[in-house]
């Protein structure tokens, strides 16, 4: 792709402070020689004084001399509960913040293009220019009734509201203080416009959990129904592989190929096999469903992928970015069927390291569906689950790929790939009322743990197979991206390391190996998993672009996701470009179709971003319901947050989070200290930090807000009859501790909320 004077041009535009030389480089995927050329262009436009040397080693465009670039950049626009906005743009390190009187007729969750005007305290600002893509128009709400007047109250606060309901005077269309979906027919076109709607569905009393699950889907315009003409599109092509679609494929039937998943997966696009090569090596063959086959692009399952990004999972069902058709049936690679596949097989030596590497198209045929828990048995990591008789017949093969996991995850250790262990919730269901009857922490077992690590270290090592092999082909494709930790919140964990007597040097933030030099020197620690999520919320969240930047969690130069493509939009985006090189059709370079991908990536960031607040949210409400009933019963726990209105202290059974208020805590009075990683009693001097164990006794269960609330058992004795109450800070370290509440308002302004999952 050549280098073109304008895209460097438009980025120092976008940046007043100038870039550094291998930023501009990196934001434009220059790779090797091609960086050279953009030294050359630098030393040109430098020469016509277009460009100037900046503090800092940056380069910048000379005051008066910006460009005639195009005026708008388009992005998704967030808005903030309190009126204002942030619109995330491909490419662009830093959202551009959008005044409310700025933003005109958009809402949360639209498309819009926005013009830079300046910056300000909150950093680079704009406007909005237009809407150029909708939200969804579904929202969901509470109904309200005044004499003849009707509307609805959007549960999201982010959401512009009230919507006016127009002509919907008949009771009978729903209740006041019902839930219900509206769907948009006005949207506002001005900043203090109001949009309208039409009542869609009643759901019942606010509360129940199909109720409550439904405004969560409608909130966030997730459908689960598939459009009718994606529907069709997908079962024309029958339940069988076609005869036609085999030809010129390499045939892969030979080998065994068995899927690993757990025991509840709804989809099956990965399956592998490795053998020992005659010099004590290895050669690895991972088959990934070509779904690029069937979803071909400017078709209406094209779009419907494009529009839901993402297979969303609920605790009860999947909702899958495919019709069922071709995710549950024609492209899973169920066992005993042909399915087509892209496949790569790598050759490795004793030590993991990669000789040589080919992808190619074929067609396979699974010999086995496994599970972690069967192939976890059959490798003797553990004795807990059932015998699988399955796995027992594929046991050799899965010994060496065991083997070959265990080389490529220490070699990925070593180079610094960062491996943290942070526990997920799973709902255990009622068959019959679909009622949480437990909520546990998965994988527990060890030995399954390290069973997913053996399909883990497979998939990594195709994702980064495939990415150095686009990149060195210069073909523009959607990359897996995560840039280096937040400083700030990084000096806010080294707080807490020095509070807890670690030794940690901000510095080691900036080289994935020292941090993961850290991970392991604090892995047995008695407080490992709240290092663990405290420096996992200091860290960036990974997301889709075409600008080739790295993995840093990874520690990876080159990083894409090719494995899943049966549940992620930018999977399908990469399988298509591997199949134009391998079919040797033109790759288009050009400006449109670089754009195109551009916004593919955006799309997928977010949806991506919507399908994590969907599974959690809908997580958090099942175990709001579970603790119901559950109320007065005292359980012991560990504090995992601090926030303005008190701590979250995670319990380990039932794995859920419970807030304590300020005023639940105790006799005393509780403020901050200047560090935000404690509070601490006025007068008694009690401190309350995080890491700390915590008993609790469940006072009450908000379910509509997904909370639950407890009190602090100030004291309890244990089994050898020890009283244990917190430990206590003496009246200089109180003062020193600014425990007479003068940060306080800082400190509500900067408090952090529930943490959050992140995705490789």
């Amino acid at each position: 792709m050549p280098l073109r004077r304008d895209a460097v041009l438009d980025l120092l535009a976008r940046e007043p402070r100038g870039l550094r030389t291998r930023d501009l480089a990196d934001r434009l995927g220059l790779q090797g020689v091609r960086r050279h050329a953009l030294d050359d262009l630098l030393s040109k436009l430098a020469e016509e004084g277009v460009v100037s040397n900046l503090p800092g080693e940056r380069v910048g465009l000379r005051e008066g001399r910006l460009p005639k670039l195009r005026a708008e950049l388009e992005g998704a626009i967030s808005v903030n509960a309190r009126g204002f906005g942030f619109v995330s743009i491909a490419g662009r390190p830093e959202d551009i913040f959008v005044p409310g009187e700025s933003l005109g007729g958009a809402m949360h969750g639209d498309t819009v293009a926005v013009r830079v005007v300046g910056r300000s305290e909150r950093g680079v600002e704009g406007a909005v220019t237009r809407v150029v893509t909708r939200r969804s128009a579904r929202v969901a709400g509470t109904l309200r009734r005044r004499g003849k007047s009707i509307w609805l109250e959007p549960d999201d606060a982010r959401i512009r509201g009230p919507i006016v309901l127009r002509g919907e005077g008949d009771k009978t269309l729903g209740k006041d203080g019902e839930a219900a979906v509206v769907r948009i027919t006005r949207f506002p076109d001005l900043a203090d416009e109001n949009p309208e709607g039409t009542i869609e569905a009643i759901l019942g009393t606010p509360g129940e959990p199909k109720v409550e699950v439904a405004k969560i889907l409608a909130r966030e315009g997730v459908e689960e129904d598939h459009p009718e003409s994606a529907v069709a599109e997908a079962e024309a092509y029958g339940g069988a592989v076609s005869d036609d679609a085999i030809e010129g494929r390499e045939d892969l039937t030979h080998l065994p190929l068995p899927t690993i998943d757990p025991e509840d997966a709804r989809d099956h696009d990965d399956a592998l096999w490795v053998e020992r090569t005659e010099e004590g090596g290895y050669r690895a063959w991972i088959a990934i469903a070509d779904v690029s086959h069937y979803v071909r692009p400017t078709t209406a399952l094209d779009a419907a992928a494009l529009e839901r990004g993402t297979s969303i999972y609920l605790p009860d069902r999947a909702i899958p970015m495919l019709p069922r058709a071709l995710s549950s049936n024609l492209c899973s690679l169920l066992p005993g069927v042909v399915r087509l596949c892209l496949s790569i097989e790598v050759e490795l030596d004793a030590t993991g390291l990669v000789l040589r590497s080919r992808v190619f198209e074929g067609f396979m045929r699974s010999a086995a569906k496994l599970t972690y828990q069967g192939v976890a048995r059959t490798l003797g990591f553990s004795s807990n689950p059932e015998r699988s008789e399955a796995a027992e017949a594929l046991r050799e093969g899965l010994f060496v790929l065991a083997d070959l996991a265990r080389v490529l995850r220490a070699k990925r250790m070593r180079r610094g790939a960062l491996d943290f262990e942070l526990p997920e919730a799973k709902l255990l269901l009622d068959a019959e009322s679909g009622a949480p009857t437990a909520v546990e922490k998965r994988t527990q077992d060890p030995g399954i743990k390290k069973a997913y690590q053996l399909v883990e270290e497979l998939m990594l090592l195709a994702n980064e197979t495939v990415a150095t092999w686009l990149v060195e082909r210069d073909v523009p494709t959607i990359f897996r991206v995560h840039a280096k930790p937040d400083e700030g919140k990084l000096s806010r964990f080294s707080a807490l390391c020095h509070e807890l007597g670690v030794d940690f040097d901000l510095e080691d933030a900036e080289d994935p190996k020292a941090l993961s030099r850290f991970l392991k020197k604090v892995a047995n620690h008695p407080r490992r998993s709240v290092l663990d999520m405290l420096l996992l919320r200091a860290m960036k969240q990974a997301q889709y672009d075409i600008a080739n930047v790295g993995h840093f969690g990874l520690a990876s130069t080159a990083y894409l996701h090719f494995t899943s493509p049966i549940r992620r939009y930018p999977d399908l985006v990469v399988h298509r470009a591997v199949r134009a090189v391998l079919r040797k059709d033109p790759v288009d370079r050009g400006e449109a179709a670089v754009e195109a991908l551009r916004s593919a990536a955006t799309k997928a960031s977010s949806a991506e971003r919507r399908a994590m607040e969907v599974e959690r949210e809908v997580v958090d409400l099942y175990r709001a319901i579970y603790m119901r009933d559950r109320l007065g019963e005292t359980f012991e726990g560990t504090v995992t947050a601090i926030v303005a209105s008190g701590v979250y202290v995670n319990l380990d059974a039932p794995f859920v989070a419970v807030l304590v208020r300020t005023d639940a805590l105790g006799p005393d009075r509780y403020e901050p200290d200047d560090e935000g990683l404690r509070l601490v009693g006025v007068r008694s001097g009690e401190r309350i930090g995080l890491g700390d164990p915590m008993a609790v006794l469940i006072e009450d269960v908000a379910v509509l807000r997904r909370t639950i609330y407890g009190r602090r058992v100030v004291e309890r004795v244990d089994a050898d009859r020890t009283v244990q109450r917190p430990p206590r800070l003496s009246a200089p370290e109180r003062k020193s501790k600014g425990s007479n509440g003068s940060d306080r308002k800082r400190f509500k302004a900067s408090a952090r909320e529930k943490p959050s999952k992140k995705r490789r």
